[in-house]
């Protein structure tokens, strides 16, 4: 038993209540939260301690869409002429990468992102991978690179057929499956498994009934591209006479423990299937700006009880910069400040925690007795009265731009003082320059 108390700084617990606690605490027993107040509780002399004075304690964040392997397209140059549509940035830049990853690309592609993670505050990461080359045994180095770095992980490979390796894939994700529901059986949930699918559009019908059938038998979702560009919406409609998300609605695959990710080029229709399954979608502003697809229309979907979370679709391990973009993004789109102020912080604050917590057996997202101890400490003194009315303001204003410094994972400082406990910063990122230069030479 290892103990562990965060003490002196103000508590913001989240969840239904959302209370605002200065002067507060969080005593972490193993990797669960044993209590919180204010003051200063007795504990044993062996308790380690971290003095938390003038920051906020609050739980870490949730990335609940991210690609680890992209960490290699920073400063890749995707092959000329430039992508001038969405169509020509996958076939440019992202299937020939995802093409020429092998085992120690992934390997350092998930350190270095789960590394610069932890330094944004991020614990959680609900990762879709891709690496078609690749495929059997990728979803383990990824789990290696993890539980190296200590952050909580939700894993799932991405099945397409675009190259013929629908089977492969299917199988891949099988046996991570089966090979976590066993680990976790045991107890540890520090890794879990989703099915994945890249998206409807490069995915045969062949593929998706099998990977149907084997994520039902396994009591899985998907983890899936829909409808981020418009040639997936077209191309489905015109192959099979659906929409990507009837197909999925068709087959069976959707439901609480699917994400639905980016949804932009989607009906009244598709959003009434979203709904009578529910299936939570997930939103992705500054992807979406970067490749000029479009703006999902979330605040329709919000408005049908729908639970939308965000990620970042491997632009940053961090969610932060993409809490703002969606508040500007929607004011911008419907030419209304009084848009999505409160909804931008909800996405990350509540309903990330609300769909990550479906796949574990306990709580993450909010300092409460019971849950998970993936905890924060950000360095933030408020110039403005901060309590439970005031604090979005604070988050998407302030807190957005603060400094992380400590980060907890599943019981473990993994960062403290801003300096990372349990990897060396300088020789991951050295190691990972060359790895990266030699990748790109095969790219």
């Amino acid at each position: 038993m290892s103990k562990l108390l965060i003490k002196n700084g103000t508590v913001v617990t989240l969840g239904k209540e959302n209370r605002i606690i200065p002067e507060g605490y969080v005593l972490i027993k193993d990797n669960i939260i044993e209590e919180f107040g204010s003051g200063v509780p007795a504990v044993d002399p062996d308790t380690e301690e971290i003095d938390a004075s003038g920051k906020l304690i609050m739980p870490g964040f949730i990335n609940q869409h991210m690609h680890f392997y992209s960490t290699f397209a920073r400063g890749l140059c995707p092959k000329l002429p430039p992508p001038s549509n969405f169509r020509e940035v996958l076939e440019k830049l992202w299937w020939p990468l995802d093409y020429a990853l092998n085992k120690e690309d992934v390997y350092y592609s998930t350190l270095v992102a789960a590394m610069n993670g932890i330094k944004k505050g991020v614990t959680t990461f609900f990762d879709h991978h891709e690496s078609q080359q690749y495929q059997s045994g990728s979803l383990d180095i990824i789990e290696e690179a993890l539980r190296e770095t200590g952050v909580r992980g939700n894993l799932s490979l991405g099945v397409s057929d675009r190259y013929g390796n629908g089977k492969a894939g299917i199988e891949e994700n099988i046996r991570f499956a089966e090979k976590i529901r066993r680990l976790n059986s045991g107890g540890d949930e520090l890794i879990t498994s989703n099915f994945g699918f890249h998206a409807m559009f490069t995915v045969e019908d062949e593929s998706l009934h099998k990977a149907a059938e084997a994520a039902k038998d396994l009591n899985c979702g998907f983890h899936v591209h829909v409808a981020e560009g418009e040639l997936d919406k077209q191309f489905n409609l015109k192959k099979y006479g659906k929409t990507p998300l009837q197909r999925l609605f068709d087959s069976g695959c959707l439901g609480g423990k699917t994400t639905a990710v980016h949804c932009i080029f989607i009906t009244d229709k598709d959003i009434g299937l979203i709904k009578d399954s529910g299936t939570p979608v997930v939103h992705i502003p500054q992807s979406n700006m970067n490749n000029g697809v479009g703006v999902a229309p979330v605040l329709e979907i919000l408005k049908n009880n729908i639970t939308v979370g965000l990620g970042t679709d491997g632009i940053s391990p961090g969610v932060l910069d993409d809490v703002r973009a969606a508040n500007f993004v929607h004011k911008l789109n419907k030419k209304d400040p009084r848009v999505f102020f409160a909804e931008s912080c909800q996405l990350i604050l509540e309903n990330n925690s609300k769909i990550s917590s479906r796949f574990l057996s306990r709580n993450i997202g909010e300092l409460k007795k019971g849950t998970y101890a993936d905890i924060i400490t950000v360095d933030y003194d408020p110039p403005t009265p901060l309590n439970e009315d005031t604090f979005y303001g604070h988050f998407l204003f302030g807190i957005c731009e603060a400094k992380v410094d400590t980060t907890v994972a599943n019981g473990k400082v993994l960062m403290k003082n801003g300096k990372l406990t349990q990897l060396d910063e300088h020789e991951v990122n050295a190691e990972s320059r060359k790895q990266a230069a030699d990748f790109w030479k095969r790219f």
